[in-house]
């Protein structure tokens, strides 16, 4: 369903490096090296150089960073509510939520 308003402009790029620059800022923060976070977190320090160089990784290697550097509560809550931009989508969620509890 396509949405009435949509305002957001940041291309899938835009926010990659927006990932990609807040993972080092935590990382370089917590005074960690990446041969540090790979420690920590498992994904390998080339892949970490990648990430923060050309903004690629996989969502597997991009969870485990942030669970390393104490991000598990917000990976969890990344989608985990509802958004919606008319009444009539809001409706629809509702409706949605309400079929599946009956389930």
């Amino acid at each position: 369903m396509p949405l009435l308003y949509n305002f957001d402009i940041d291309t899938v790029e835009e926010l990659l490096v927006i990932l990609a620059r807040n993972i080092q800022k935590r990382r370089l923060e917590k005074g960690l090296s990446r041969e540090a976070l790979t420690e920590l977190s498992g994904v390998p320090t080339p892949t970490i150089a990648k990430f923060e160089q050309k903004h690629t990784i996989s969502l597997a290697s991009y969870v485990a960073l942030a669970k390393a550097l104490g991000y598990t509560k917000a990976i969890k809550e990344l989608l985990s509510e509802p958004l919606y931009s008319t009444m009539e989508e809001l409706e629809i969620i509702h409706k949605n939520k309400n079929r599946k509890k009956g389930a």
